[in-house]
């Protein structure tokens, strides 16, 4: 929705709270979307959103509860009667309660853990005792089991008693006494099927599931691979303990394209929105990676002060240098973003490392051979004859033009390289970005500028 719809709404619903009209309020949140009003919540005071929250229909709060950020669903269990409270954490599903306690303080989780039934609060348990990363913190147990020997007519009476509290109902899981997955059936499977047909007889036994252990991020990815709603998750001896859907699925996929983002840009990631993030935690958040580049940009000065002697004797070449070390990064930032993102859809591997190289070499070496062709003529047409610069003679433009095909090779090598190190050793690729690139390429790029100008130019 437009910024201007929430600002309009905003203020409508503000009179009319002044007004007290609250019939007219509950008849306008409930034909919204669950996550606009929860978007419409945030531009409100504590005090107001809390007393809107009441005017809601009940099952239709819960579901905008889940929408709110951890701000407002603190403020809102905090202002609630444990009967409130009881009746919210009844109509959440099991993954949605797991998300929300993990980013509570203790006393709320001890509040939330105590309007929990017996049952929901021994499956919260289960799922909060799985690695923080993996598919069994992501996976809900709210899922329609069937077995192979019943009958559709069955199935789809089991369906309309339990369905109500699952996430999904269009896709079953079909399991053993033992509950080991043996085969999934979709509600489409079953209609066509006919209610004298056998569950067992409709399944499809060619499952793809994934592990309670497996990384999310890979089973988000499966789920986009293979364009599932649903994947279901088995331990090790292939028993169904839960499933992960697809708008957990795409969570993941947000949050881990955020902090890829963050970390390409030098930040350390952070799991709040950017206003909702004090000053101070911004802070800290970037001055680390601030420091570390500032302290290692030195070794560039190093460089140049160790040519200073030489530069003096050709100063031409100093009005250059920002060009090539501009070059130089861009092209290096270039081939790392390419190379992150394809590791990140899992499109490359380390084992395609020398593919990977090859291919950006004859790239590069496009790239420079074209970069270095335009600038010899804007150097002998501008800088040369219509500035007058005299100074710039054949062999400056030459050691100009021959630094800026090495320097985009280099770089494009070196971009290409690092994330897929750094995923080798078990470091984030995204880290490997355009600001460490830029830096290392920065120092190459000057050290092959100097040993350019000293075989050419003699200094």
């Amino acid at each position: 929705m437009p910024e201007e719809y929430y600002e309009d709404l905003y203020e409508e619903i503000d009179e009319l709270t002044e007004e007290k009209n609250y019939s007219k309020i509950r008849s306008i949140l409930s034909d919204m979307a669950a996550t606009d009003v929860a978007l419409l919540f945030e531009r409100f005071s504590a005090e107001k959103y809390t007393l809107l929250f009441r005017i809601l229909p009940k099952e239709f709060a819960a579901e905008c509860f889940v929408e709110m950020d951890t701000d407002m669903q603190r403020a809102l269990v905090e202002a609630f009667s444990d009967a409130e409270l009881g009746y919210v954490v009844d109509k959440l599903f099991i993954d949605d309660t797991v998300d929300i306690i993990e980013e509570m303080p203790s006393g709320i989780v001890k509040r939330i853990l105590a309007q929990a039934t017996p049952e929901k609060r021994s499956m919260i348990n289960q799922l909060l005792h799985y690695p923080k990363d993996s598919a069994g913190s992501i996976m809900t147990t709210e899922f329609v089991e069937l077995k192979p020997d019943m009958l559709v007519s069955e199935a789809f009476c089991r369906i309309r008693e339990t369905g109500l509290k699952k996430e999904t109902v269009y896709t079953c899981y079909v399991t053993d006494s033992e509950r080991r997955l043996i085969g999934v059936v979709t509600v489409k499977d079953m209609i066509l099927g006919g209610d004298a047909a056998a569950v067992g007889e409709l399944m499809e036994t060619s499952i793809i599931s994934v592990n309670t252990h497996d990384d999310k991020e890979d089973v988000a990815r499966s789920m986009d691979k293979y364009d599932f709603l649903a994947i279901p998750v088995v331990d090790n001896e292939n028993r169904l303990v839960g499933i992960v859907t697809f708008d957990d699925a795409m969570d993941v996929i947000s949050e881990e394209d955020t902090e890829d983002i963050e970390r390409m840009a030098a930040i350390l990631p952070s799991d709040k929105p950017y206003l909702k993030t004090s000053i101070f935690e911004t802070w800290k958040k970037r001055i680390p990676w601030l420091l570390l580049l500032m302290i290692s940009a030195t070794f560039t000065g190093q460089i140049i002060s160790g040519f200073e002697d030489r530069l003096a004797a050709v100063s031409v070449l100093i009005a250059y240098i920002p060009m090539l070390m501009d070059t130089g990064g861009n092209s290096g930032s270039q081939s790392s973003v390419t190379v992150i993102r394809g590791l990140s859809l899992g499109e490359i591997s380390f084992s395609d490392f020398f593919r990977v190289l090859w291919r950006e070499l004859r790239v590069s070496v496009l790239c420079g051979v074209t970069l270095a062709a335009a600038n010899f003529v804007k150097l002998i047409l501008i800088d040369r004859i219509a500035f007058g610069n005299t100074e710039l003679s054949y062999a400056a433009i030459t050691t100009v033009c021959l630094t800026l095909v090495a320097t985009v090779i280099i770089s494009k090598l070196v971009g290409a390289s690092l994330p897929m190190l750094a995923e080798k050793i078990g470091f984030d690729p995204a880290v490997m970005a355009s600001p460490f690139i830029t830096t290392v390429v920065d120092a190459l790029s000057l050290l092959i500028y100097f040993r350019f100008a000293t075989m050419i130019l003699n200094t």
